[in-house]
């Protein structure tokens, strides 16, 4: 029993190591997700198999989950398109300085599809929780796990954006009814 109790010991411990390193790793693919998903499940399990007689922070662990679940369980609003557009391009601003990283999404490494992508779920999960939104929780979620290229934002994957149909050369195209965020993506779809 001793011998398990190490063996789980360094698993959990390279359990929690692991959500550190899939955290603040700049590339974030599918695989990347459920990596990170499972370690933090592990982590999870593994700590509370440990602690089990210790009562006070076995319930503390067991309430983890029920904390996290809340902001996707509140009722869903409709959401004020102004104020989540002002907190995204305010998400966007604060990435600035961060160095470019090809498949990127956070402040160690960002690239130009990841730029917005990240700020939108950053100021989906924000509106949600400050304004008590289910719906704007749900969304961020959504988007972290269907995570689109820039080619697919061009097109309205799974409706994050909405294509407005125009081509051309930046220089030549008329700005009246663009809005401080929207994109702008080339067309072979491979930058924004």
């Amino acid at each position: 029993m001793v011998q398990f109790r190490r063996i789980l010991t360094l698993l959990t411990i390279g359990a929690l190591i692991g959500i550190v390193v899939l955290w603040i790793n700049p590339i974030h693919s599918r695989l990347m997700k459920v990596a990170f998903l499972a370690a933090g499940g592990f982590g999870w399990a593994g700590l509370l198999f440990l602690y089990w007689k210790k009562k006070a922070f076995c319930w503390v662990l067991l309430m983890i989950p029920v904390l996290l679940a809340i902001p996707f369980l509140l009722p869903g609003r409709s959401i004020d398109a102004g104020k989540l557009r002002s907190d995204y391009l305010h998400k966007m601003q604060s990435y600035e300085g961060a160095r470019y990283h090809w498949g990127g999404e956070n402040g160690f490494g960002i690239d130009c599809s990841g730029l917005p992508r990240r700020a939108y779920r950053d100021s989906l999960y924000s509106y949600g929780i400050r304004h008590g939104n289910g719906k704007a929780c749900r969304m961020f979620l959504e988007q972290w796990m269907y995570d689109s290229s820039a080619k697919a934002l061009g097109e309205g994957y799974r409706e994050f954006t909405t294509p407005v149909g125009v081509s051309g050369k930046i220089r030549d195209m008329n700005y009246e009814g663009l809005l401080p965020g929207d994109l702008a993506v080339t067309g072979s779809g491979a930058h924004i």
